[in-house]
Order: structure tokens, then sequence, then C-alpha cells
């Protein structure tokens, strides 16, 4: 008999990233629901787990009772994370909607707005075949944009990209 999991609980951001947690396509599927336990209080890792998928973010000083309430939650198909994370949800949407693929964006990163498009892909892993096949592109036009994209945010590889990207539309870099 094959069982299926209705929740993986994780300690570890990067466990989290060697998980295929979504199925792309036009409207990605979520495979699995995630929960991450004894975390540190930290906001960047907090943003990043949400962004590789995490449904749970629960803080090394949770008690027992937490965790198990914040699995129970997850399960149920919500998501779960410390009464302080909420704020920094919505400051993060905020600085999203406001920087979102427009011209002040492009004009900080010069990007264009395809690359800019590529930028959430490819942050998700997708192959330059993926996103051809998403984005009804050949590969090799896939394969220069991406090469563009490292060049004008200054990085060497792909899992730099996003980053790299939010740092220069945000004005951290």
């Amino acid at each position: 008999m094959h069982a299926t999991a209705d929740v993986v609980v994780l300690d570890s951001l990067q466990l989290l990233s060697d998980v295929k947690i979504f199925v792309p396509g036009p409207r990605e599927r979520r495979l699995i629901k995630c929960v991450l336990v004894a975390m540190q209080d930290d906001q960047k890792l907090f943003l990043s787990a949400i962004r590789q998928g995490a449904l749970g973010y629960v803080l090394q000083e949770a008690s027992a009772a937490e965790v198990v309430n914040s699995v129970r939650t997850v399960a149920q198909g919500e998501a779960v994370c410390p009464s302080q994370y909420p704020r920094v949800l919505f400051d993060y949407f905020a600085i999203q909607t406001a920087s979102a693929p427009n011209s002040r964006v492009h004009a900080q990163v010069c990007l264009t707005r395809r690359e800019q498009q590529l930028v959430p892909l490819i942050d998700r892993g997708m192959t330059n075949k993926e996103i051809a096949n998403q984005l009804n592109l050949s590969e090799q036009t896939v394969k220069n944009h991406v090469h563009r994209i490292l060049h004008k945010v200054g990085v060497q590889d792909r899992l730099s990209v996003f980053e790299a990207f939010q740092a220069q539309t945000l004005g951290l870099h």
C-alpha cells in the first residue's frame, strides 16, 4: 500500500529547498504542505520559506502544543506563522506591489518586461526548458534572457537572481 503525507515537517530551510513542493504549470499546484519547525526568529528566512512554498513557520521557542497545532492548521489548508510575522508579510506585499514590474523597476534594474517575468520562474527552480514551455518561447530565447538577467543584476548563477533582483529593486544593494 502506498501512503501519502498530508503535511511534511522540516527543521531546515535547506531541506525545504530540496523538496519539490510545486508542480509547475499555468497554475501551480501544491504537491505537499510543509511546516518548518524550530526556526530562527529571522524575517529574511521567514520570507524565503514562504517563497519556497512553506505554509507553516514555527519558531525555536514554540511549545510542543504550538507545533502540533501548527501542523494541524496546515493540514486543514491554512497557513501559520508567529504572531509578529503577518506584519512582515503585509510590508513585503506592499513593497512588492509598489515595485511590481513597471517603468520604475525597469529604470532601476533595466530588465525588460519579459526578463522580469522570468525572475520568479527562475526563483522557483524551473529549468530553461520548463520556462520555455510555460511562456511558449524557444529554449534558446529563454537561455538568452537568463544570460542577460545574470549580467544585469550582477550575479554569476541562477540561484542568486531573485535576491539580487529584489535588492536592486528595493535599493538594498
